[in-house]
């Protein structure tokens, strides 16, 4: 063939851009990374916002997080199934050593657990925690009782039947929720106790903090527990709750903060700071944590694991108030950074 010809010399350029094309889709199909995570829905909000803008400053990675419950997150990181697992309940001792992987607590943020309700006519409500404890224990069983109106006065509380929303996965909200149940009652502490998946005196089961807002809403004389930001972005009420000095606490930002200010951090991140003294504290408070393999699960993405890590506390932080969830204290922030540091 004569390669002398117009024809012959257009075929071999687009050959020619073909294998360069070819060539570059396979270099950016082998520098391209994918971190994949799962795990607590309480701070799904503002991790998907991070995750989202993440990937968008870092052509080439993609962080792909499953919305499914701190129990199915801990499942997962423990079988080295993600990259990354995600809990608002600290591990215990015995989870630690049973899993496969050795795993490291990071804090990201704190939040709050608010009781939202779906009482018709009634837009705010008042909560002491044994009276919290005895609704879901089911020995308070009607609006209108005596106990729920000392604590509400002037409020027209209806004759109608409280309904238990729970969350029927494994659940760090759950855990958050009993937890605090568990020091304010002691019929709670020494019956159903606290976990992120517990045998449930009464009620109905919701998956999720989005199941628990959605039957919540749909469900009149309905009671629940849910993150904060959910009930804001669904626009349902929820109560403000007694603390510790005795005080009634909306919950917010400043009452978070100062929930966590009393809390003596240990090397490991893992502590409660539910009924946390302080007058304006939130006692329904809590850190939540990425699970982080001590050993990467693939050791390809182990640099832009720590890359995104060390984002989210240097630059995320400044970004949770919008969506109602408390930074990291400075001295906790500070503290996590050398710890992911130091991650190999």
């Amino acid at each position: 063939m004569d390669c002398g010809s117009n024809n012959c010399r257009e075929r071999t350029v687009k050959k020619t851009l073909v294998a360069i094309v070819l060539a570059m889709l396979a270099l950016s199909t082998a520098q391209a990374q994918k971190l994949t995570g799962a795990g607590a829905t309480f701070p799904y909000p503002i991790y998907s916002k991070w995750f989202s803008e993440y990937s968008a400053a870092h052509p080439g990675v993609e962080v792909n997080y499953q919305s499914i419950g701190s129990g199915g997150g801990i499942a997962q990181v423990t079988k080295g199934l993600v990259d990354f697992g995600a809990s608002d309940m600290p591990m215990t001792d015995d989870m630690l050593s049973s899993s496969k992987v050795k795993l490291i607590h990071i804090p990201t943020v704190l939040g709050a657990v608010v009781p939202v309700y779906n009482v018709p006519g009634v837009s705010q409500i008042k909560f002491s925690g044994d009276v919290l404890a005895d609704i879901f224990l089911g020995k308070i069983v009607t609006w209108a009782d005596p106990r729920i109106a000392k604590d509400n006065p002037g409020t027209k509380l209806p004759d109608q039947k409280i309904v238990v929303v729970h969350r029927s996965d494994g659940s760090g909200t759950s855990f958050i929720w009993t937890d605090y149940m568990s020091k304010v009652s002691k019929d709670w502490a020494g019956g159903p106790g606290k976990g992120s998946a517990i045998s449930w005196p009464t009620g109905v089961g919701g998956k999720g903090n989005e199941g628990v807002a959605g039957l919540v809403r749909q469900i009149p004389g309905a009671i629940g527990y849910i993150e904060l930001i959910y009930a804001l972005q669904n626009h349902i009420p929820f109560g403000s709750v007694k603390n510790s000095a005795g005080n009634f606490v909306t919950a917010s930002i400043e009452g978070v903060t100062e929930a966590a200010a009393s809390a003596k951090m240990p090397a490991d991140y893992r502590v409660s700071i539910t009924n946390a003294p302080g007058a304006n504290a939130y006692p329904i408070s809590s850190f939540t944590y990425l699970l982080i393999p001590a050993k990467p699960t693939n050791p390809a993405n182990e640099k832009t694991l720590k890359d995104m890590l060390s984002w989210m506390v240097n630059s995320g932080e400044g970004e949770v108030s919008t969506l109602s969830y408390a930074p990291l204290p400075s001295a906790v922030a500070e503290k996590v950074l050398k710890t992911i540091y130091a991650l190999p």
